[in-house]
Formats: C-alpha cells, sequence, structure tokens
C-alpha cells in the first residue's frame, strides 16, 4: 500500500502575529449574514449579468466583503484560512440564486489557496496591505511563453477562460518552461498594470462569470511571483493550516461542484413554483412524467448534496492519500453529473413557458449545462483516476 502523500490531519495551529501593513485580525468570513448579502446583490443583478457577460460593481463588492477573496488567505496575512466545507455551503447557497456570482465569489476564494503556495515574499507583495485582494486564474492548459530572464521570467502571449477578470488585482497564469523533454508547468502571478483584457466570453450558460481571455506582451515576473503545479501537491510549510497542506486535486473538482448543486437546487425551486400548480391539469401521461422527473431529480439533488458535503469533510479532516484525492474527485464528478442529469429532465418537463428567453428555469438548465462541460467534472476521466487509485492502493 502506498504511503500517504500529505501528512495526517492535524489540528490547525494557532494564528500567528499578522505583518504590520496587514489587519491584524481577520473579521469572520462567509457568515449566513454575509452570504445572504451577497444573494441580495445577486438577486438585483440578474437580469445585468446576463447582459454585460461579467458581475456588476455591487455584487463584487459584497462577495468581498463577505470574505471569499480571504478565505483561503494565510493567517499571517489576515486571512481566515478557512474550510473546504464553509465555502461548499456558501457556494451552494448563492447558486441557488446566480451561479455566475457563486462561481466567481468560489475562485476568487480558491485562487487565495492557490496563491498561498508562492514564495514568502511573493505573498507578501500579494497581501501585504490586504487579504481582500481578487485573484483570477488560467492555469490548466499551460498557454503562452514564459523565457528565463535574470531572476525571474520574462511572459508573453494569449491565455483563455479567465473567470472574474474584469475585477481581478492579480492574475495567475501558466506556460511550459524547462527543456522539451522535461518540461515544467510554472506559474506566474501577475499585477493588473501587466495585462491587456480582451472582451471574448460569449456563452450558452454562466453569461456572467465574464470568463475572458487575456493578453501579456513581455511582462517580467520575478522569481518571488512563481511557483510549478507540483508545488500546489505539496504542504507550504509544517506550520501551515490544514487548508495549505492537502495537494490542489483534493478539492480542485469539489469548488467546481459546488455551484453547481446550488444551480440545481434553484433549478428544482424554480420547477415548484412553475409546473407543480399546473401539474392536476396535465394529461395523465406528461402528469406522470413530470412526477418521476420530479421526484427523481430531488433525490438526485439530495443525493449529490450529500456526496460533497462528504468531500468537503475530507478534504477538511481525512489523512490525504492518493486514493483518497481520487474518491474525492470521483464523488465531485458524480455529483455534478446527477444535479445535471436532474435538472435536464426537469428543463424537458417544464412545457413551453421554460422555453422563454426570461425563464428561470431556462437559465439554471443553461448555466449547469455550461459547467458539466468542464474536464475537471468528467465522470470517465473521474472514474479511470479512482481506478487507477485503487490499483495501486
Amino acid at each position: 500500500m502506498k504511503e500517504p502523500i500529505v501528512h495526517a490531519a492535524q489540528p490547525d495551529p494557532a494564528p500567528t502575529a499578522a505583518p504590520t501593513a496587514a489587519p491584524t485580525a481577520a473579521p469572520a468570513a462567509l457568515s449566513a449574514a454575509a452570504v445572504a448579502r451577497v444573494v441580495d446583490a445577486a438577486r438585483r443583478d440578474l437580469s445585468g449579468v446576463e447582459e454585460r457577460h461579467r458581475l456588476g460593481p455591487e455584487a463584487v463588492g459584497a462577495v468581498t466583503a463577505a470574505g471569499f477573496p480571504r478565505h483561503f488567505v494565510p493567517r499571517e496575512f489576515g486571512g481566515t484560512a478557512g474550510t473546504f466545507a464553509r465555502l461548499l455551503g456558501a457556494s451552494a447557497e448563492i447558486a441557488r440564486t446566480c451561479p455566475s456570482t457563486a462561481w466567481c465569489a468560489t475562485l476568487f476564494a480558491a485562487h487565495g489557496r492557490l496563491a498561498a503556495y508562492l514564495p514568502e515574499e511573493g505573498r507578501k507583495e500579494l497581501w501585504g496591505a490586504s487579504p481582500d485582494v481578487l485573484i483570477s486564474t488560467s492555469i490548466m492548459p499551460p498557454q503562452g511563453e514564459a523565457v528565463r530572464d535574470g531572476g525571474g521570467w520574462r511572459l508573453r502571449g494569449r491565455w483563455d477562460t479567465a473567470s472574474g477578470v474584469d475585477h481581478a488585482d492579480w492574475l495567475l497564469l501558466a506556460s511550459r518552461t524547462g527543456p522539451a523533454d522535461r518540461p515544467e508547468h510554472r506559474i506566474f502571478a501577475v499585477p493588473r498594470a501587466d495585462w491587456t483584457l480582451l472582451d471574448t466570453w460569449r456563452s450558452l450558460g454562466m453569461r456572467g462569470t465574464g470568463s475572458n481571455a487575456v493578453e501579456v506582451a513581455g511582462a517580467f515576473v520575478p522569481d518571488r511571483l512563481s511557483c510549478t503545479l507540483p508545488d500546489l501537491q505539496r504542504p507550504s510549510g509544517p506550520d501551515a493550516a490544514r487548508c495549505h497542506r492537502v495537494p490542489v486535486h483534493l478539492a480542485g473538482a469539489l469548488m467546481f461542484a459546488a455551484p453547481v448543486l446550488g444551480a440545481a437546487e434553484g433549478a428544482l425551486d424554480a420547477w415548484r413554483s412553475a409546473v407543480l400548480p399546473r401539474l392536476p391539469a396535465l394529461p395523465p401521461g406528461r402528469r406522470a412524467e413530470a412526477e418521476s422527473a420530479l421526484g427523481e431529480g430531488a433525490a438526485r439533488i439530495a443525493a449529490a448534496r450529500l456526496l460533497l458535503e462528504r468531500a468537503a469533510e475530507r478534504a477538511d479532516r481525512a489523512e490525504v492519500t492518493t486514493l483518497l484525492v481520487a474518491e474525492n474527485r470521483r464523488d465531485a464528478a458524480m455529483a455534478a453529473a446527477w444535479c445535471t442529469e436532474a435538472v435536464d429532465r426537469l428543463f424537458r418537463t417544464a412545457g413551453s413557458p421554460a422555453q422563454r428567453e426570461d425563464s428561470a428555469l431556462q437559465r439554471y438548465w443553461r448555466d449547469v449545462t455550461t459547467v458539466a462541460s468542464h474536464a475537471v467534472l468528467d465522470p470517465a476521466a473521474a472514474a479511470a483516476d479512482y481506478a487507477a487509485a485503487l490499483l495501486d492502493a
């Protein structure tokens, strides 16, 4: 049997003193009241995100005030170094109203966790003044070109689909470096002044995520603002909080699946409001089909929540092994698949009202369908990883 790839679960260390430039204490992050304020802002912005293809300033302000950007920032920089379970619950709650807002909020949190693996001096540069820095990424697959230049790298090229980039203060971008026979997946932190945003995001669903492309024209990135993808698979330090001692793949699929869960729950709510009152008047065949879609869909969505909650609990507490990483990805991918199947069937049994452009159920269907196509949530790939981990165990 293989040894664990990360240290066994241990209690989080006591918070260390923050640097003088950072806040001395982090306020409670992702509280129920703060998440409710994000939901209210997102509800007011629903039509706007569809039209402008990005979140509005009120929603972004509420996301920041709720503590999403600081959720995984190390405590020494005023961050929360929080849990995956708390993020899952907050993301799903927001996605019941606006999946795009939940997606960006979740990724702003997740990207702070990635940036925590930069060298110490780089982390000080990002968070020395505030832990509420908005970070966007385009790191999978590696794109653009990075050439070694003295004490850093010269970066140029184009990177696609950086969610929330309109509002970002920093970008994490990835390129292939090193010799052709030993390529390296290297990540670079780039400040706002060094990239050009391209208005490219026109999608079937998740229209408000603003997942635009960016261009970089020869920016210099010092070594303190760079790390490699393998760095993200190791603990960031012996005294690091739990969220910084687990490999990135343990919770990566979980964070992509969280907005899908909330969107599916929102779709179920929308179906009940639109279809349930008409159910008694439907012809027997259509009524039976609708009742089946409702019953089976509600069960699938409830089961998906249980799977994701278990995956989050394991990410927060369990001893991390290669098998556990594969199990978490398996469960996240399956939960997203169940949600997608449930929403698709609910949409098909909702009748002609769901085809109207202003249909809430149609919007949820478009959003869930779009996220389900993400490679991280591919059930077949997740199943293959799980089988390989079992064979190696």
